[in-house]
């Protein structure tokens, strides 16, 4: 007995490509947490190396042994060039948590802005299902009179 048409909201393709961007940002969120994970995984890697060399590098320089000075140079040149790999695995590892960060507030934003316009169609739509109910009521109610009107002539 509905006598209004259905609900429609006006904002809808906003609100379609509000959840669009929402979905992006979270997918670059994604993204941008596993290269978080892969940078840490390459630090932890360098730093396993750097240990492992700095190890080997004492146990070559130990009382019972005799290395050459061209070799001890050798051995500090390729240790030098693992600490330069780790302080650049520290400053990718830095760049990609303030990614992560930025992604993060991104994604907060877009899903603050989709909720918002869900937020109006829904009370939108209830002013509506509000009025339908309100032209029902009406509509019953002028059915009962005219059958009361009827009834008593």
């Amino acid at each position: 007995m509905s006598q209004g048409s259905s609900f429609r909201f006006r904002l809808e393709r906003v609100r379609a490509l509000r959840e669009r961007r929402e979905d992006l940002a979270r997918q670059e969120l994604a993204a941008a947490m596993t290269r978080l994970a892969g940078s840490r995984d390459r630090l932890r890697a360098v730093e396993e190396r750097l240990d492992q060399l700095r190890a080997e590098q004492r146990a070559a320089t130990g009382p019972a042994q005799t290395v050459s000075a061209a070799d001890l140079r050798a051995q500090q040149a390729f240790v030098e060039h693992v600490e330069a790999q780790r302080a650049g695995g520290a400053h990718e590892l830095t760049r990609h948590e303030a990614a992560v960060a930025e992604r993060g507030s991104d994604l907060g934003r877009a899903a603050r802005e989709r909720q918002t316009l869900e937020r109006l169609r829904d009370r939108q739509r209830a002013e509506h299902d509000r009025e339908v109910r309100r032209r029902e009521g009406l509509a019953l109610d002028e059915i009962a009179l005219e059958r009361f009107r009827r009834s008593a002539a």
